[in-house]
């Protein structure tokens, strides 16, 4: 339901339809499809080399190297197997990456000009996923849970026992993933590979979880993020710790920070003096900023207060002069930097464009994935940092033979004055002469956003011939600290008329027809897709997918009980409150057509709450489906579930338009 971006809460879907792009192509293509659905294509995080020269970026299983220059793209893995995550060697000559060639995923080097065989790094029984050597790599820091980081392999063809019950003793024992359960403390902890030795040394142990480890610049000590309170299942709250990269019996960890907020993504400074990380004042709204605390613990300085923006990602500068970070703004996420002397901010990449990943080299340049107003997500070099010059054109074939509808962004001011924004994405050959029928699409979250850049699950609806409106309300990243906090304790409250006003002011554009209106959205916004008809009949139609509609009801029974204690209470105590947000509570009111959609095994949002409502509705006569996709979480479908679920939202929005 609700988005979250540390990386141990709150793990959810803005929308099931992916946030992908592809270029506008020239008039006379043809429309999207739903055969369309997962071709479009975009390069991982972009690695540069530290001269700059030189950007390695991962597609499709394989590895490339373009110049920063510009040039054509060269293919430096081979696709007998999966290659990902590439990063340069300190040198420049030769590039790691992960490859499950041998059967599981381990780190392999590539001599990038010469032209040799990739070597393989690693022969550990568990495969990797990310790479994060040591700064003379000759070691590989790892997270694993210890009670498997030295598992033999399943033997193959032995008879599965049956399953053990579940026994629960924590506060916090659901998450959305396998069975949901969560009958163990984590144990995901710290190991240091040696690679000429083939030496695996456990760094960190206990009942508690380290993630984010990030090497110090000497490779002496780690920092990482860890919730080691005594119970850390009753709070948000994560701090930094740090600890020798071992060998060691009994390594020391020191704490560097100590409060109730919410801390991430640690980096170690090039002097190796001050640590760098995100912190939020709290695990739900409080906006990410970035923060700087001394290595050995102290004062924690907050550098980004004044942007007041939601910072998410950075990076040091070779110099340690300054952070380059991406921030979410008005519908973008935009790149900047920081001079850490005075808290300067430097603006870099700006406008109408989302910047999804980034690198710096040692000279200041910057390579970027980006997508701007209604293009596919491509690669773009920032010299001198001055212009953008393209890079890639990943998806150029594919779209040369497709239209897609076009996409703008307006604003509109709400009755109590609150500026609110929105994309429009229109159907392909758009007839500014004639009203279209309309869909309100409502992201998830509800901190999240609707960005620039080409998303199929709009451009599909687009297709079919409706205008799409995605706005931005209250709740919603891109604005400052006290537009997200809105919302707070008002879900479908405070957001209610930003979302109508959107539908209002695409129909005074002329471009809605007002007697063919829709709602739906996912997670949170199928929360939103309930309470919009709770209170109006004005849409002829409705798709909620994993919408919560009895809040009380998923007290203890989806993964969210922590969020619930701490801005609601608990049902028991304040089920006043529970029940003015819950809009199972008013479904005596709908009369809008609605079909509601989920997954089997989604427990972020259960399913029970999209049953629960379409039993209310189906009692009372008013017209409804439920469709439940079996073995389906929150996200993460099989394709032929999410395609199946575009379809059947535009044949039921097509079944109710000319009713």
């Amino acid at each position: 339901m609700y988005r979250h971006l540390r990386t141990t809460l709150l793990i959810v879907s803005i929308s099931l339809w992916p946030l992908c792009a592809v270029q506008a192509g020239d008039a006379g293509g043809k429309a999207v499809t739903i055969d369309d659905f997962g071709k479009i294509k975009e390069a991982g995080r972009p690695a540069l080399s530290a001269d700059g020269r030189r950007v390695a970026y991962a597609l499709e299983g394989r590895i490339y190297v373009v110049p920063a220059e510009g040039g054509e793209p060269r293919q430096v893995t081979t696709g007998a197997s999966s290659a990902s995550a590439p990063r340069w060697s300190s040198d420049g000559r030769a590039l790691y990456f992960l490859s499950d060639r041998t059967g599981k995923s381990q780190l392999w080097k590539l001599p990038v000009d010469s032209f040799g065989e990739a070597v393989q790094v690693t022969h550990l029984d568990r495969g990797l996923d990310t790479i994060e050597l040591s700064p003379d790599e000759t070691r590989l820091l790892l997270t694993f849970d210890d009670e498997r980081a030295n598992d033999e392999p399943d033997s193959k063809g032995a008879e599965a026992a049956p399953k053990k019950p579940w026994v629960i003793t924590r506060l916090h024992f659901k998450e959305d993933a396998g069975d949901g359960y969560l009958t163990e403390w984590p144990s995901e902890h710290l190991y240091v590979y040696d690679i000429a030795g083939e030496e695996l040394t456990q760094v960190t142990s206990g009942r508690y979880t380290e993630s984010e480890a990030q090497w110090s610049p000497d490779g002496s000590r780690l920092v990482f993020v860890s919730n080691r309170e005594e119970d850390p299942d009753t709070g948000y709250e994560t701090d930094l710790w740090t600890v020798p990269a071992g060998p060691a019996d009994d390594l020391p960890l020191t704490r560097l920070t100590s409060d109730k907020r919410v801390k991430s993504a640690p980096k170690w400074s090039p002097d190796g003096r001050t640590i760098a990380f995100i912190v939020a004042e709290d695990g739900v709204y409080g906006i990410n900023q970035l923060a700087l605390v001394p290595a050995g613990g102290g004062e924690v300085r907050i550098l980004s207060g004044e942007l007041d923006r939601w910072v998410s990602s950075f990076e040091f500068s070779d110099d340690g002069r300054f952070i380059y970070f991406r921030f979410d703004n008005h519908g973008g996420q935009h790149l900047a930097r920081i001079r850490l002397r005075d808290g300067a901010i430097e603006r870099l990449i700006e406008g109408e464009r989302n910047v999804t990943a980034f690198d710096i080299a040692a000279n200041g340049n910057a390579v970027a994935a980006i997508q701007n107003m209604n293009d596919a997500s491509e690669l773009y070099y920032f010299g001198n940092r001055s212009r953008l010059s393209q890079l890639t054109n990943i998806n150029d074939e594919y779209f040369a033979a497709r239209t897609p509808g076009s996409k703008e962004k307006v604003s509109y001011t709400v009755d109590d004055g609150t500026v609110v924004e929105a994309f429009v994405t229109k159907p392909p050959q758009f007839d500014s002469g004639k009203r279209y029928p309309a869909i309100l699409k409502i992201h998830g979250g509800p901190v999240g956003q609707f960005t620039y850049g080409y998303d199929f699950g709009s451009q599909f609806l687009a297709a079919n011939g409706y205008v799409v409106v995605e706005p931005n309300p209250r709740g919603s990243t891109g604005r400052g600290r006290d537009f997200i906090r809105a919302i707070y304790r008002t879900w479908g409250v405070t957001d209610y008329p930003d979302v109508i006003g959107a539908i209002d002011h695409i129909i005074e554009l002329g471009y809605a027809d007002p007697a063919r209106l829709f709602v739906t959205g996912y997670s949170y916004g199928g929360y939103m897709t309930n309470v919009v008809i709770t209170e109006t009949d004005r849409f002829r139609a409705a798709a909620s997918g994993a919408g919560h509609s009895m809040i009380a009801a998923n007290y203890g029974h989806d993964i969210y009980q922590k969020w619930y204690s701490w801005e609601l209470g608990l049902p028991s105590e304040n089920r006043e409150m529970y029940d003015r947000l819950s809009p199972l509570i008013r479904a005596s009111r709908v009369v809008t057509p609605t079909i509601f959609l989920g997954g089997r095994e989604d427990w972020n949002v259960p399913v029970l709450n999209a049953e629960l409502f379409y039993q209310a509705l189906r009692y009372r006569g008013v017209d409804s489906q439920l469709v439940v996709y079996p073995d389906s979480h929150h996200g993460g479908w099989d394709p032929a579930y999410s395609k199946d679920y575009l379809e059947r939202i535009v044949a039921w929005f097509d079944s109710h338009s000319a009713r």
